[in-house]
């Protein structure tokens, strides 16, 4: 139905919100209140969904009628969600008055107490059409009921109790309806008749929600349509304000239509409606939470556009604040110095350094730097002040899985979310994290799938299923999991590096290629990122640029002050650059960072090892192999070079002066380890001491 159709065409305005305060509404126009205690503050309010003005005069000693007196009590049942009350006197109500208002309210009682069905019935049953009795009547403002030829209209007394008396005798009777919602009326009147979903954008968002939570999820996208149906009008766009300060119903809406999206796998679709909702309404932060928290955006792109959305045309006086706020939830990687400065104009500015949201902010860039332990302390303090935060229990879980002593509180706490918050899915993915410590694939992944079964958009459940398969060996399975990461939150870039880990496994060159290529498109300042890249770099022999690669994830790691143990592996693999390009100097320094880091790293001191051997200093060689070989005495390649470094020194002098003992000796220590440990000893270590020491680690 057309806007020009209606008589009030603001009842199909989107830029307004959908609710007051109060759902009282009465069929008389609204008379300033009485200075009166015996009268309820709420039930001033006048204006209902439907925007209208109220008809009839009220009564000159201020006494209310039956129905004025039902919806009151309507009212407050609502607001101390006495639904079974609010549902009792609502339908008695709707009999008397058959007023849409009235059938709306009552329709959202029955959304409460999850009867879907009866409120969408109720929703698209016919109503008489507002069309007013003469133009210009009551300067447009009309009754619902009045001016519809044949079904008679409610007639009020404004004195005393014939009022009531009024109401129980004149009341108009419902529309006759035959099967399947058919009104039995001549053609001539069918057009004067009309559903509420036709009258109401409020009751057609309404309608569409009791559709979804049936699970008629196509029935729902043709009720609010494919597109934003005001997309094109006068009244809508970003730069146009709600008109009454509230969330505007067509941004509910296309928020809503997102939903609907991603039920059917359409998720480019469901980014675009998401996105739509947002601009049209900054404070629509369901919209925006979908988007940053399904992780739908590339970084890059969700910083672009949270910060060019119309704050200052939706909401003048709190632009800054809503800004701040969604800065603050943006993802870490890059922009820091931004964020520190939004987290610091937040706590000094608004005074919320004790926020839950605020503290997520700070926890959540900690993380991002790998600071387990100081996350930890954020997430700590942040389940103190609330029992359930969904996004600081997720770190928290994760800050439990990287620091090792922290592995038997996880035990606890994924008990006591199990018997607190069964519903909830962080509940289980906190028991699928406890059984992945311990090493127990199959365990884990039951609970990641439950997890996921729960709530198909949480993003950690699917990235934990698929680390299963990865650390129990089952590459192929751990692609096709990653893959399925990646189709569904198609911002994030953490699916394809992890493909393109799984590839280098794998041998799988130019795949590990294509996926890393992939997510540096998406994000390209993670540094574990730059190192897997700087890995290919080194399998296809262009060392000079795998070098400046692993100079460049170094860097970013500084940046992100992270724990400079979890990037021990990029300083070895930097040396084993530079000694590929016989810079032995810098292969050096590298080599002894580890070290120093980490001072039995046993391919730290076998690779300084072979740097002192090429440049002759053969004596610290063979000290540094002794040291090695005492961490890991059975090294097949670390033995060799030892007895070639032994042999070189031998045409340099005795071998009384390079072991002790002279040649027999040796040869005897060498016999000893090879009986000592065994041929089974070797082949149980046969992927990790026989592997050759060229090889990068990529863990």
């Amino acid at each position: 139905m057309s806007n020009a159709s209606l008589a009030h065409p603001y009842a199909l305005d989107p830029n307004r919100s959908m609710l007051h305060n109060s759902p009282r509404s009465s069929p008389r126009r609204h008379r300033r209140a009485q200075d009166s205690t015996s009268r309820h503050p709420l039930a001033n309010d006048a204006v209902d969904v439907f925007q209208e003005s109220e008809l009839g005069g009220e009564s000159e000693d201020g006494e209310w009628g039956m129905v004025d007196r039902m919806r009151l009590w309507r009212h407050d049942a609502l607001m101390q969600h006495l639904y079974e009350t609010a549902s009792f006197w609502g339908d008695k109500i709707l009999s008397w008055t058959n007023d849409p208002n009235d059938a709306f309210w009552l329709a959202q009682t029955y959304f409460m107490t999850h009867q879907y069905s009866r409120a969408e019935r109720l929703l698209t049953r016919p109503f008489p059409a507002v069309v007013p009795s003469q133009p210009g009547e009551t300067n447009g403002d009309v009754h619902p009921m009045r001016g519809v030829s044949g079904m008679g209209s409610v007639s009020f007394d404004p004195k005393g109790k014939s009022k009531e008396i009024d109401l129980q005798v004149g009341s108009t009777p419902r529309l006759p309806i035959g099967p399947a919602g058919l009104v039995r009326l001549p053609e001539e009147l069918q057009a004067r008749v009309s559903r509420l979903v036709d009258m109401s954008v409020a009751c057609r968002y309404l309608a569409a929600q009791c559709q979804v939570r049936q699970g008629n999820w196509s029935d729902a996208l043709e009720m609010l349509g494919e597109a934003n149906p005001f997309r094109h009008s006068e009244r809508s766009g970003a730069a146009v304000p709600n008109v009454d300060g509230g969330i505007k119903v067509e941004a509910s809406m296309c928020h809503l239509r997102g939903i609907l999206m991603l039920k059917l796998n359409r998720g480019e679709q469901a980014k675009l409606c998401f996105m739509e909702a947002l601009t049209l309404d900054v404070k629509c932060y369901d919209a925006f939470s979908q988007l940053i928290g399904g992780e739908m955006m590339t970084p890059d792109e969700e910083w672009e556009f949270v910060q060019g959305l119309a704050y200052k045309h939706q909401t003048p006086d709190d632009a800054d604040f809503i800004q701040l706020m969604y800065t603050s939830r943006l993802r870490k990687y890059k922009h820091a110095e931004a964020h520190a400065l939004t987290r610091q104009r937040l706590v000094e500015d608004y005074g919320l350094s004790d926020n839950p949201d605020v503290l997520y902010s700070f926890a959540d860039a900690l993380f991002t730097q790998r600071r387990w332990a100081d996350c930890y302390v954020i997430t700590t303090r942040i389940l103190e002040l609330v029992t359930f935060h969904d996004a600081a229990l997720t770190l928290h879980i994760a800050c439990m899985y990287h620091l090792f002593h922290l592995r038997s509180k996880l035990f606890v706490l994924a008990h006591e979310l199990v018997d607190k918050e069964p519903e909830n899915p962080i509940s289980w993915y906190a028991v699928g994290v406890w059984y992945l410590c311990a090493d127990k694939w199959s365990q884990a992944r039951q609970y990641f799938s439950k997890t996921s079964l729960m709530d198909p958009r949480f993003a950690p459940a699917w990235i934990a299923f698929a680390h299963t398969f990865a650390m129990e060996g089952e590459h192929d399975h751990a692609v096709t999991a990653y893959s399925t990461c990646a189709r569904m939150f198609l911002g994030s870039h953490l699916p394809l590096l992890f493909i393109g880990m799984e590839q280098i496994t794998l041998s799988n060159h130019q795949l590990a290629d294509e996926a890393l290529r992939a997510a540096h498109a998406a994000c390209d300042s993670d540094p574990l990122l730059i190192n897997e890249m700087g890995v290919m770099a080194f399998t296809h022999g262009k060392y000079q640029e795998a070098a400046q690669l692993f100079e460049r994830s170094l860097e970013l790691a500084q940046v992100t002050q992270s724990s400079e143990r979890s990037w021990m592996v990029t300083y070895l693999n930097l040396g084993t650059c530079f000694r590929k390009l016989k810079d032995y100097e810098k292969a050096k320094q590298n080599y002894q960072r580890v070290l120093e880091i980490e001072p039995r790293h046993r391919q730290g001191l076998g690779c300084l090892g072979m740097v002192y051997h090429f440049q002759d200093e053969v004596d610290k060689a063979i000290v540094k192999y002794h040291e090695a070989l005492s961490i890991d005495p059975i090294n097949n390649h670390i033995i060799e070079l030892l007895n070639l470094a032994l042999e070189s020194n031998i045409a340099c002098g005795s071998w009384e002066r390079v072991y002790p003992g002279g040649e027999e000796a040796f040869r005897a220590m060498l016999a000893s380890l090879k009986n000592k440990f065994g041929r089974k000893g070797v082949e149980a270590k046969q992927g990790d001491g026989n592997r050759s020491e060229e090889a990068m680690n990529v863990g």
